[in-house]
């Protein structure tokens, strides 16, 4: 495993980080059992990954508790969600701690190392960003938390504009941002703002079905040929990905979908999910592999430079 400073925490970070949502959530969206999720995350673990990303709304927050049970506290980077309670909740405040503490519980720890305000879109983040950095500073005082950080809504928010209104303040230390071939728009609305001001950053929807399910990337292409946002001259390829398997750049096109994420300046860790050990062995090992040539990051501006409509999904 290689690591990563995450901005301004000053911690070592794997550059893969074990998402713990996504489509599958540690194979429990998938029917398999909370034993074959619990060895998914020891798995993850052993292969050298210190950074666990979950969330209240995921369900998985017991399921890492458990595996990390044994595993000394200081070892394991722990990361948990909460969507911000709404503006019409009698108590959001107090619906926020009493989350934060629940959270705590399942996890069975007595802090967690970054808390995130969860999916927060662009017309939600004044309220939150007033309603609830005051109370979660006070949580990282009373040493609930360790780094407080925000997410985005990234298939509503494609084009990030809750992140570019929330990298004008001091208070977030990690990001989680969506970032991947296919929509690479946070390159210059986000990581710019992040690098300046030295806040982590978490990668997201590296691959998710586009990148994975051919019929998905089918559906997708034709939707950015049809609003002018795929390259001219991709529109007549019916396969313009092709490129990247059929010249031995990649094994792939997950593959270099991983590696294209995980060497853009500015992210630390790049999340993986699965409910597969051995899937997993595969996204770790395609992160650990060189940055693509050069001549086919080019190529991948030139297809998806002015993409941000879609989030990959």
């Amino acid at each position: 495993m290689e690591y990563m400073t995450l901005g301004r925490t000053g911690w070592r970070v794997s550059i893969a980080g074990l998402g713990c949502g996504g489509p599958s959530r540690l194979g429990q969206a998938t029917g398999k059992s909370e034993q074959d999720s619990i060895a998914v995350v020891r798995r993850a673990l052993d292969l050298g990954i210190n950074l666990i990303d979950t969330a209240e709304v995921y369900g998985t927050e017991t399921i890492v508790g458990k595996a990390v049970a044994e595993v000394p506290r200081d070892q394991v980077i722990v990361a948990t969600k909460k969507l911000p309670p709404s503006s019409d909740h009698t108590d959001p405040v107090g619906e926020l701690r009493r989350g934060l503490e629940q959270s705590l519980r399942r996890l069975q720890t007595d802090y967690v190392d970054i808390y995130f305000l969860h999916g927060v879109r662009p017309e939600q983040y004044e309220y939150a960003y007033t309603t609830f950095v005051p109370v979660l500073l006070r949580l990282r005082e009373e040493g609930k938390l360790r780094a407080v950080g925000i997410t985005e809504a990234f298939i509503n928010d494609p084009q990030h504009r809750m992140l570019q209104q929330a990298v004008t303040a001091e208070c977030w230390d990690v990001m989680m941002v969506g970032f991947n071939l296919l929509n690479p728009s946070a390159r210059a609305r986000v990581f710019p703002h992040t690098q300046r001001r030295d806040i982590g950053v978490l990668g997201m929807f590296a691959v998710r079905r586009a990148l994975s399910q051919p019929a998905h990337l089918k559906t997708l292409l034709d939707g950015l040929r049809k609003n002018g946002q795929l390259a001219s001259d991709a529109c007549r390829e019916d396969d313009p990905l092709g490129f990247l398997t059929a010249k031995r750049v990649a094994t792939s096109l997950p593959e270099a979908a991983y590696r294209f994420c995980r060497y853009e300046p500015g992210m630390h860790t790049v999340l993986t999910g699965t409910g597969n050990a051995a899937h997993l062995q595969e996204n770790v090992t395609a992160l650990l592999k060189p940055p693509l040539p050069q001549s086919a990051l080019q190529r991948l501006e030139q297809l998806f430079g002015r993409v941000d409509s879609v989030s990959g999904d």
